[in-house]
């Protein structure tokens, strides 16, 4: 798994996921342990560590249900509920087309689109920095910039406000390099 994979794994399940869910334990203790800054990619040091104060999942439960889950949540992770998102089916029929297995939940929260990139990442079609390049040019960035905006505004915890922004400079980053590679190969 490369930088760019690990990089969407990570943000991607710590949105997609609830805190407490068991799958994101060995997440939370790479990141207890300040484990997760020694393959960390990216120079996010200050970040990371903000993380790592601040990553119990049980005191993160309430923050992540009132930010992210229901119909009364004050930030809606789906980008078909942002002006300037998608339709969940148009998400859905681009992950489709490129072999990507999904399940019965929607294809356009914010955690699986990044886990979509990752898939696209570990699959290395030949078109892979094209597909990435589309998903995040049509499906993630016109929309998350507001999104991490209201995360940061709305979060009661340390953890979601610097997840934020973690995103926020890891996403850029990774966007610059999928043009950098697109550049290569014309």
């Amino acid at each position: 798994m490369n930088e760019f994979s690990i990089l969407c794994r990570v943000i991607g399940s710590l949105f997609n996921r609830q805190p407490q869910d068991p799958l994101l334990v060995p997440l939370f203790t790479l990141l207890r342990e300040g484990k997760l800054q020694q393959q960390w990619p990216l120079e996010q040091d200050e970040l990371l560590t903000r993380l790592q104060q601040n990553s119990d999942p049980q005191a993160l439960a309430a923050d992540y249900n009132a930010l992210f889950v229901g119909s009364e949540c004050s930030v809606p992770p789906y980008a078909s509920q942002w002006p300037n998102g998608v339709a969940e089916a148009d998400v859905r029929a681009f992950l489709s087309a490129r072999g990507m297995p999904l399940s019965e939940a929607p294809a356009d929260h914010f955690g699986v689109l990044l886990l979509a990139a990752s898939w696209l990442e570990d699959q290395s079609a030949e078109d892979e920095s094209a597909a990435q390049l589309a998903l995040f040019d049509e499906y993630l960035l016109p929309w998350c910039g507001a999104f991490l905006g209201k995360v940061e505004a709305h979060a009661t915890t340390a953890f979601y406000r610097t997840l934020a922004a973690l995103s926020r400079e890891a996403m850029q980053a990774m966007y610059d390099e999928l043009n950098e590679e697109q550049g290569d190969e014309a």
